[in-house]
């Protein structure tokens, strides 16, 4: 066992004698240890009911001949963090993560691991660490929060709060209905109800193969929930000392080509481009993020989930089916697409998991011949405003796919709701909101916020919005991020000046400002860095390793 190295020989003594101190007896050590990365917190809707979860996980481990020591990881609740400086800290919380579930699994010689995140950075934090322990690994994540009621019977989540904003400042809802909007769209626990971040890499951890059948769709604080932790527990028990199932066996290139299909069959939030680049990266197989169209070109796109299509969230697809119908599905059309040969964590393929589902509702899960479109719902745009690429959530346009309008140029994320919410931004201008990269902002805001305030002004359809930023996976509308490289390395987005014409064309994965090579040339001569000033130490150590978005925005020393 790995745990050999601190309970096992005569020079072990010390170390036996500390792990006596928590309980621990002669029949224990020869038990293989398993760690629990928790990330229970308290103000996190999806996270404060996770010290429960972990009590069930725990015990059924025990019960299995196992012995479980949890170790708890930190987390942001992006909802909470949004439209302040607490942003900032977001995705450098990533970082953090990933290196606490190393530390901890590494300098204790665990033999596997358990991984149960449920929200933004924190799925993708764990997932990172793990991959650098490589050891047997389950990630059973918390759950799935339910949709709100609405005043007139409609489906709220989360972005039904943030575009309320935006409605009640142009008198489209009043005060009653702004508080019942605020009282009723998180109605309970769970990751925010929509195909969000969370949701979105949940539902990558089950197409990857690393978490059991229905963790991306079963709901949080239900008997099932609590069934399958009981099932991961037994299931990791079973493969603790099984190195066929150390994690990078099982996400590798095969399992993330069938992520990244998943991801364009379901439209998945664009931060699950970030992350997997970063994931990838980890695992030793490196997505290419220019290839990623190949696969939006390839994969239909059949499930819409809020914010795309605000009548259906995750409930709603597992009612449906769940994750396997909507691979089954594409299977169906063209097996190629995936590699069923994919082993996953209950040790199946890919297509024996997937055998006998069946859509239960195809105004919920699409078959291919009725597709919401041919293309997947996420793509790569590329031209001279972007060269190293940007991200669009295809599945969230409000309007037209091409678009063509001036440039309305805002150097923070503040600047841009100021001037958004005075009315400076009108029908047929290009949002550009700028210097909020990994670098610049440092800590790539998520801009949900500026979203937000143009869906609930009513010009969702009229108005599009670029930047080096990222968005929350509740965005929608013609919302362009991750622009790379950013403004704070002199990318073409910090060189935009007002009234500049941006030509976006999603369809051809284009997108470029009408400048000539020699104006370009012209204005990155006299390019001086906009930046802000960086108060915190560890957000100006963040910014002097991290790469741009097209990168992962990953530490490199």
């Amino acid at each position: 066992m790995r745990s050999d190295d601190i309970k096992k020989g005569y020079t072990r003594t010390p170390h036996r004698s500390l792990l006596r101190a928590t309980g621990l007896r002669d029949e224990d050590f020869n038990k293989p240890f398993i760690g629990i990365a928790n990330s229970f917190i308290e103000i996190i809707p999806g996270h404060f009911f996770l010290d429960k979860y972990s009590k069930i996980l725990k015990d059924e481990i025990r019960k299995n001949g196992c012995i479980p020591f949890e170790f708890n990881c930190i987390g942001v609740d992006d909802g909470i963090a949004m439209g302040h400086g607490g942003m900032l800290y977001s995705l450098p919380s990533r970082e953090i993560i990933a290196n606490s579930v190393e530390t901890v699994m590494n300098a204790h010689c665990l033999d596997a691991l358990v991984c149960m995140p449920n929200c933004d950075k924190i799925v993708p934090g764990m997932l990172m660490g793990a991959l650098r322990v490589n050891v047997p690994t389950i990630f059973i994540s918390g759950g799935p929060m339910a949709a709100g009621v609405g005043l007139h019977g409609e489906a709220l989540d989360l972005n039904s709060a943030f575009e309320a904003v935006g409605a009640y400042e142009t008198n489209q809802i009043d005060e009653k209905e702004l508080k019942h909007i605020e009282c009723n769209a998180c109605p309970g626990g769970g990751s925010c109800s929509g195909m969000f971040t969370a949701n979105s890499m949940n539902t990558l951890c089950e197409a990857m193969g690393i978490a059991l059948k229905g963790n991306g769709t079963i709901l949080a604080l239900t008997k099932e929930r609590e069934e399958l932790i009981r099932a991961a527990a037994r299931r990791i028990c079973q493969i603790a000392l099984d190195e066929r199932y150390k994690i990078r066996n099982i996400i590798n290139a095969k399992s993330i080509h069938n992520a990244m299909v998943v991801d364009m069959a379901m439209g998945g939030s664009s931060n699950t481009i970030l992350h997997m680049l970063a994931i990838s990266r980890e695992a030793g197989a490196p997505l290419d993020i220019a290839k990623l169209n190949d696969i939006s070109r390839s994969v239909p796109h059949i499930a819409k989930i809020a914010p795309s299509l605000q009548t259906v969230h995750m409930e709603d697809i597992e009612r449906a089916g769940g994750l396997s119908a909507v691979i089954n599905e594409i299977a169906k059309f063209d097996s190629s697409l995936l590699n069923l040969d994919a082993l996953n964590i209950e040790g199946q393929t890919i297509l024996e998991r997937i055998k006998d589902a069946d859509i239960k509702d195809n105004q919920v899960i699409r078959t291919v011949d009725n597709a919401y479109s041919k293309v997947g719902g996420l793509a790569i745009l590329f031209g001279n405003l972007a060269e190293q690429g940007c991200v669009i959530k295809t599945a969230g346009i409000v309007g037209s796919r091409q678009f063509s309008g001036k440039a309305v140029c805002f150097n923070s994320q503040d600047e841009a709701i100021e001037g958004i919410s005075s009315g400076k931004v009108t029908k047929g201008d290009v949002v550009v909101l700028r210097y909020e990269g990994p670098k610049g902002g440092p800590g790539m805001q998520e801009m949900l916020s500026p979203t937000s305030l143009i869906m609930g002004r009513g010009l969702g359809a009229d108005v599009a919005l670029i930047t080096d930023g990222r968005f929350s996976g509740a965005t929608r509308g013609l919302s362009i991020g991750h622009v790379s490289p950013e403004a704070a390395e002199g990318g073409m987005i910090g060189l935009l000046e007002d009234g500049d014409i941006i030509d976006i064309d999603v369809d051809n994965y284009s997108i470029n400002v009408r400048l000539s090579d020699e104006e370009i040339a012209a204005r990155k001569a006299k390019w001086q860095y906009a930046g802000k000033v960086v108060n915190s130490r560890w957000l100006r150590q963040y910014q002097k390793l991290v790469t741009n978005a097209s990168n992962g925005a990953i530490l490199e020393a």
